[in-house]
């Protein structure tokens, strides 16, 4: 079953969606050449506590980091660890927040230094996919619509969408139903009602849209190590345009 969420539950999301905010904005303003992806997630923790909210994915399954920083070909969920940002890398930075009960869940992927052109276009062909998701997340219609309007702009610019994860509702659990693909065919699945929150998250990879996860059981990385992309907002549907609760 598909939530609608309260007024209240909607505030307290907004407020988590806004610490998430900051976190990525000050990840963003510290992603520099020589900086280890540990230390960034050691930043973001501290602002996430801070600012009276709960880092969602520390413990979440086992996870131990407040964040996910996946570099180049990790497409998601890759540990923070020693490992140096250098020129020319792109990162993906995923994070999310509890506030009294409620959740909320973003991402943004960041070049450090000079990056090539495929790498600036994947990301903007990422942000831009995001963005018609969100803009399909209309009451009356239905999931899949969110669906294929990610793909239709991902693979119209040459590139593949990840099939094995997905975006998701999200409010008194980080992950909830329902099940939002970033591929598939329009007018399928459960219509959209106002009130329903949705983590919106496409990942998009230059290459093969196969991916495969690494020894420490979580990093997941492209097959054929070509670079992905990954980014994600938390909506509430409205009467109207969508409220990004994450912006």
């Amino acid at each position: 079953m598909i939530e609608v969420k309260s007024s209240n539950e909607i505030e307290r999301i907004r407020i988590a969606g806004r610490i998430v905010r900051k976190a990525l904005d000050v990840l963003c303003k510290n992603a520099k050449i020589g900086s280890s992806t540990l230390e960034l997630d050691s930043i973001a923790e501290n602002l996430i506590v801070k600012e009276n909210g709960i880092p969602a994915f520390k413990g979440y399954k086992g996870f131990p980091n407040a964040t996910c920083t996946s570099v180049n070909e990790s497409v998601v969920h890759e540990i923070p660890s020693k490992r140096i940002l250098k020129n020319g890398d792109i990162v993906s930075f995923d994070v999310g927040v509890g506030y009294e009960g409620l959740y909320a869940d973003a991402a943004v992927t960041v070049g450090i230094g000079r990056i090539s052109e495929e790498s600036t276009r994947l990301m903007e062909i990422t942000e831009k996919s995001l963005y018609a998701g969100i803009n399909a997340a209309r009451a009356e219609k239905r999931i899949s619509d969110i669906s294929h309007a990610i793909q239709t702009v991902v693979e119209s610019n040459g590139f593949s969408v990840v099939r094995v994860f997905v975006g998701h509702g999200i409010g008194r659990k980080l992950h909830e139903e329902p099940e939002i693909p970033n591929f598939g065919e329009p007018n399928r699945g459960p219509r959209i009602r106002e009130g329903m929150v949705f983590a919106i998250e496409p990942m998009v990879n230059v290459g093969g849209s196969e991916v495969k996860i690494l020894n420490d059981g979580w990093t997941a990385v492209t097959r054929d190590s070509n670079r992905s992309a990954h980014f994600e907002h938390t909506i509430v549907v409205t009467s109207g345009k969508p409220e990004i609760l994450t912006q």
